[in-house]
């Protein structure tokens, strides 16, 4: 008869241990561990396991089954919403909260090998993200202005796009959500000077509240020479059609 050994014994009692263990909680206790925080617009990925992120789909069906029992919805003889809870999981997930729990885009970063330094800006790049106080849909589009010196890293123009729709894929509002892309953009880029507008509008605001759906909220980050130089900010104002 084959003994185990105290080592075998301790991993399979850790195994038993872990099993019925949300796996949510296995991810918080990663995060409390390494002391890092886990707001809603964080990125939490490097602490997901392979596999885990399935799992955690799971969960989240299972509870989200239970707040539509709570709404007091039939979904046992509603064909309608039979299999919600498991669209809601999925959207929540795998689609408009994906900037949480997946990895950043690979962004391939040239050298300035002509030594550009004028002006240039992208936009206007679609965004939508939810606002983490109702987790309404807040769509909208976002202008970037870069002024690059000779150590500037170049990244392609569709990065931008990807850069931004990874961190707008969070539960954001959007003041932090600006700041944020701009802090990725420079840590990235390192540009002489960063300006970076936002547009959107909150359906906070048009689908529930005041419920009105004319309002959009404008909010702007200008980082070194475009918050030192005044005809420079004006500069890249001007060109943002409808802003001049």
């Amino acid at each position: 008869m084959l003994m185990k050994t105290p080592d075998a014994m301790t991993a399979s009692a850790a195994t038993n241990d872990d099993e019925g263990v949300p796996v949510s909680v296995k991810i918080r206790e990663r995060i409390h561990a390494a002391r890092k925080r886990f707001h809603a617009n964080d990125n939490i990925a490097e602490f997901i396991e392979p596999g885990e992120l399935d799992k955690l789909l799971d969960e989240v069906t299972a509870k989200m089954e239970g707040v539509l029992d709570s709404l007091v919805i039939d979904t046992v003889n509603d064909h309608n919403t039979g299999d919600t809870a498991r669209r809601v999981a999925k959207m929540y997930l795998k689609e408009v909260f994906k900037g949480r729990y997946v990895d950043g885009p690979e962004i391939t970063e040239f050298p300035n090998a002509e030594h550009l330094n004028e002006l240039m800006i992208v936009g206007p790049i679609t965004v939508r993200s939810a606002c983490s106080h109702h987790f309404c849909p807040v769509i909208g589009k976002i202008w970037i202005g870069v002024l690059p010196n000779e150590h500037t890293n170049v990244i392609g123009l569709s990065k931008y796009a990807r850069l931004a729709e990874w961190i707008m894929g969070r539960p954001q509002i959007q003041e932090e959500a600006v700041v944020q892309l701009a802090d990725l953009i420079q840590r990235k880029t390192q540009p002489d000077g960063l300006a970076i507008v936002m547009e959107a509008s909150h359906y906070c605001m048009g689908w529930r509240g005041v419920k009105d759906m004319d309002s959009k909220m404008i909010n702007s980050v200008m980082r070194g020479a475009f918050l030192k130089d005044p005809n420079l900010r004006r500069e890249f104002l001007s060109l943002i059609p409808g802003k001049n």
